[in-house]
């Protein structure tokens, strides 16, 4: 079974299709999001990884 409803959002009032997770500057493939140890975005095909400060 598809889990694309994993990976899209789909906005009722608008009817438009949105991407949940941000895509790879470098390569174009969808990144995940992962909160430990450290805040990140990272791609899983290219290896590019985005850090994010933490705000205090």
């Amino acid at each position: 079974m598809s889990q694309v409803h994993n990976y899209y959002e789909y906005d009722y009032k608008t009817k438009t299709i949105k991407l949940k997770n941000k895509r790879c500057p470098r390569c174009g493939s969808i990144m995940g999001h992962y909160k430990e140890p450290t805040e990140r975005w990272y791609c899983g095909s290219c290896g590019y990884t985005e850090f994010l400060e933490k705000k205090s």
